[in-house]
């Protein structure tokens, strides 16, 4: 299943609304790049579980019914 992190519910000065989604590990790759680019975290293992633990599934976007 896709997952899906959002920058929105990380509270920040910066009000970012970046959200990335994608397979779980593309996500918190990109999401931990963003994290050190744009936000100014330094990478490691304890961001990227952060990170992991934050990803919500991602909904299907096709109706049913």
């Amino acid at each position: 299943m896709r997952k899906i992190a959002d920058c929105r519910e990380t509270p920040s000065v910066m009000n970012c609304t970046l959200t990335i989604t994608g397979e779980e590990n593309e996500v918190v790759r990109a999401a931990a790049e963003h994290a050190v680019s744009v936000h100014g975290h330094e990478d490691s293992e304890d961001l990227r579980e952060m990170i992991r633990g934050s990803l919500k599934d991602e909904r299907s976007s096709t109706a049913t019914g």
